[in-house]
Parts: C-alpha cells; sequence; structure tokens
C-alpha cells in the first residue's frame, strides 16, 4: 500500500492564493487524487465549507478518503471522469459553486506503482487505465491498432519526432511477441530510435508513454468537455485554477480561457502560465513541467 504521503501536491501555495477562498465556500476538485490539494481547501474553507472531490481512480479515491477523514461530511467522493462534471452536480442538487481545480496528468501515487503500467523505470504491465474498469489499455492500442495508428497517436498526443520509426518497429516487434509490459515498450523506443537520441535529459520513451497514456484515457478531450461544461457552475466572481503538465493541455486550457474571456464570462488572471519556484522544482523535481492558469467569473 502506497503512503498518503507519497503525492505532493504541484504548487499548492499559488492554486489557494489564486482561488480565494472563504469559509463556507462550495469547491470542485476535478481531480481528487490522493486529497493533497483539497486538505488544504478544506481548511481554508472551514467546517462550513464543502468540496465535492471528482477522481477516474478508485485507489486513489480510497486513499483520499482515508487522508480527509477528519473533515467529516464536508467532503463527497465522487468516481467518474470529470469530463462528466455536469451529471456530478446536478446529481448532488448543486447548482453553482465558487472555486473549481484541475491538477492534470499522472499522480506519483499512480506513478510508483509498477502495476498501473504508467512508469517507465518499474517493469509492470502495460495498462495506463486511469480507471481500472475501462476496457482499453496501452497494451490493447499496441497490439492491435495499424502502424498508421500508432504513429498518429505517438505524433499527435506525444509529439514524437520518431513516431514513424517508433511505430514501424513496434509493428515488427509484435509480431515476435505481444508486447505487454511497460519495459517491452521502453526497451523497444530505444532500439527504435538513432543512437544520438538517446543521449538526452528525459528518457527517449518519455514521449512515446505521455501519448499512450493520453490515447487510453482519452485526457485532451476529456479536458475540452469539462472545461466547456464547468464555467457555467461557477459563481460570479468564482475561480478556477487548472495545472497542466505539458503544451497540448496548456494550448487547450489557454484557448478555452480566450474563448469564455471573448464570452465576457471570464477574466484571465494568469497573462502567461505560472510556474514553479526554483525551490519547489528542488525539493519536488516532478513539478518542473507545471503550469498554473487562473480566471474569474464576471458574469
Amino acid at each position: 500500500m502506497y503512503s498518503m504521503t507519497t503525492h505532493i501536491p504541484v504548487m499548492q501555495k499559488e492554486v489557494l492564493e489564486f482561488l480565494n477562498l472563504k469559509p463556507g465556500n462550495c469547491v470542485v476538485d476535478c481531480t481528487l487524487g490522493t486529497g493533497g490539494h483539497s486538505s488544504e481547501i478544506l481548511r481554508k474553507i472551514g467546517p462550513k465549507g464543502y468540496v465535492i472531490g471528482i477522481d477516474r481512480d478508485a485507489d486513489s479515491l480510497a486513499v483520499a478518503k482515508e487522508r480527509l477523514k477528519g473533515f467529516n461530511g464536508c467532503c463527497n467522493f465522487v468516481q467518474q471522469d470529470f469530463r462528466h462534471i455536469d451529471t456530478v452536480l446536478q446529481e448532488l442538487g448543486v447548482r453553482e459553486v465558487d472555486a473549481i481545480l484541475f491538477d492534470l496528468g499522472i499522480s506519483s501515487f499512480q506513478l510508483d506503482n509498477p502495476e498501473r503500467g504508467f512508469s517507465i523505470r518499474l517493469d509492470g504491465p502495460l495498462d495506463m487505465r486511469m480507471d481500472k474498469n475501462s476496457y482499453i489499455s496501452a497494451s490493447d492500442i499496441l497490439n492491435s491498432l495499424s502502424e498508421e495508428e500508432i504513429s498518429s497517436i505517438l505524433r499527435n498526443f506525444g509529439q514524437e519526432r520518431w513516431h514513424n520509426r517508433i511505430a514501424r518497429f513496434l509493428v515488427k516487434q509484435r509480431e515476435k511477441t505481444p508486447i505487454e509490459s511497460t519495459s517491452d515498450l521502453s526497451s523497444s523506443v530505444l532500439r527504435a530510435i538513432p543512437g544520438h537520441q538517446k543521449r538526452q535529459r528525459i528518457h527517449p520513451a518519455t514521449r512515446t508513454f505521455q501519448a499512450l497514456r493520453i490515447a487510453v484515457n482519452r485526457e485532451l478531450e476529456a479536458l475540452e468537455i469539462a472545461l466547456d461544461k464547468c464555467i457555467d457552475f461557477l459563481k460570479k466572481d468564482g475561480r478556477i485554477c487548472v495545472i497542466s503538465f505539458h503544451s497540448l493541455e496548456d494550448k487547450i486550457v489557454k484557448e478555452k480561457f480566450r474563448y469564455f474571456a471573448k464570452e465576457k464570462k471570464l477574466k484571465i488572471l494568469t497573462k502567461k502560465p505560472l510556474q514553479p519556484k526554483d525551490a519547489e522544482v528542488y525539493s519536488n523535481p516532478r513539478s518542473r513541467s507545471a503550469r498554473l492558469r487562473a480566471a474569474e467569473r464576471i458574469k
């Protein structure tokens, strides 16, 4: 069992500042995870405040429930894809909220569990499903889609320069033996790319793993849908914060905020995305790629 303190919330000080929380607020944490952000949010909004915590991952929700048990009655835990935020709030009888938070990407709790298949460095089954009840795993994709389809996933979701070579190699590899583990995938990528590309700061298979995770969980699609829906649930002067971890996510958030600003629904509070301070990156290297954008409902 993984520790409740395994995952360190990213840019927590900045999140609390931009959400501008007050006692008694109702907040939706669309990516509850293990409850790191929500534990501090609940302290800010006090015993009359309320957090609706949404997450696809049943394991993370179980840890969050344990972590937040001291806030009995102040938090509702919902296992759901945040693209269905409208259904979640309607079923709870909630018409409007004071703040909404998205902390995108994958948590250390998930990444450090080899059985989940997210890690390049830990050998385990090539799964990558946020919701373990979902039907399609990363292994299913790699062992069933065509070379062209795999190449497209690596290009569009991973921005992988060598998408054609990697896809071609993976298809040839699976003809010999199915690609079923994280080590199968990472070693295949290493063999597929040119030698001089293997000397990088990040692991050469990082973009491939990212692309497959996004495809398995349909993450970019879910983000667009959720952002379109959630703005209408924000009260006037309510705040929304989104922490993204790669350019594809950040681009969606930037464009959605700009669209709603033109519609006179939002005021953008961050002209450029905020990045973690050096001290945070030093103490939590996984925060280095985080980007935070915030906006306020104006009508």
